[in-house]
């Protein structure tokens, strides 16, 4: 007959259902076990903040080259520009810019490479950071329509040392009003459009980032390209901001006319000799 030690019993289960237990999680999840690489990522981290002109950018294949329909839709933002007005910047009434302006840094960014997701987090209204999806997904069949759209990248090792070099991303699925920058640039109405990047480090400055930007949309002929420039702040722990724009903003859209508030709050009018809004839900005063 075999005798069990009332008190080692219970310790050497839990002992052995313990080593199970791990045993089983390392199997089921082996990825657990691996240790990423990331030296064979480009060093993105640090803040980014754009150098040269507001918009940051230089065409690459001439000026953009609209559709006669959505020239005159430019000649008139330009004009509503030079009378004083907003033009077609959606960040003037608080709208995140969206892309592809929002990769000219208007505000400083931040880069996170994961081997999934890259992140790209800039302080700038509500909705100013994306989801670079690398992880071989496919485009969903519901996605949500933002300001940002939806981005699956892949990185490329262009010189085959084993360490990549290019971060290629095709973005879809993207909302409007969306900017490409302050000059008011349209996007055709279809809301069909699509952008492709590439997002790589200058292999003479590490310190430099470019993000290659080709926009293909209705309003244009043809793609149109443009190359955004970025440098890295020096400082290794450099200052971050918090911008929310609905503070001391002096842009007032209504219905599809812009006015500014008066540092009293009284309503005023943007441009010369333009109408105020209907005032039909009000009670006029008896005159």
């Amino acid at each position: 007959m075999l005798y069990r030690s009332p008190t080692c019993a219970p310790a050497l289960t839990t002992l052995a259902l313990t080593t199970l237990a791990l045993a089983a999680v390392l199997l089921a999840t082996p990825s657990a076990a691996q240790v990423v690489d990331f030296g064979k990522y480009p060093d993105f981290k640090g803040q980014w903040v754009r150098t040269g002109n507001p918009n940051n950018w230089r065409e690459l294949a001439g000026p953009p080259p609209l559709t006669p329909e959505y020239q005159k839709v430019f000649d008139d933002i330009t004009a509503d520009l030079k009378t004083g007005g907003p033009g077609n910047w959606p960040s003037t009434f608080c709208t995140p810019a969206g892309m592809p302006a929002m990769m000219s840094f208007y505000d400083p960014a931040e880069i996170i490479v994961m081997p999934d997701i890259t992140y790209v987090l800039i302080s700038h209204n509500d909705d100013s950071y994306r989801r670079i999806y690398t992880d071989g997904r496919d485009w969903p069949k519901d996605p949500e329509i933002t300001f940002a759209g939806y981005s699956i990248g892949k990185w490329v090792d262009e010189d085959g040392d084993g360490k990549y070099d290019v971060l290629e991303v095709e973005t879809r699925f993207l909302r409007l009003p969306r900017g490409y920058d302050t000059s008011g640039l349209p996007f055709h109405k279809d809301g069909q459009t699509v952008i492709k990047e590439r997002i790589y480090l200058d292999k003479a400055d590490r310190n430099t980032l470019y993000d290659q930007i080709t926009v293909i949309d209705h309003a244009m002929t043809r793609p149109y390209v443009k190359l955004q420039k970025a440098t890295r702040n020096p400082n290794p722990r450099p200052a971050w901001h918090s911008d929310v724009c609905s503070e001391d903003n002096t842009w007032v859209k209504i219905e599809n006319e812009p006015y500014y508030l008066s540092a009293n709050g009284k309503l005023m009018p943007s441009k010369k000799n333009q109408a105020p809004p209907d005032l039909s839900y009000f009670k006029q005063p008896q005159r």
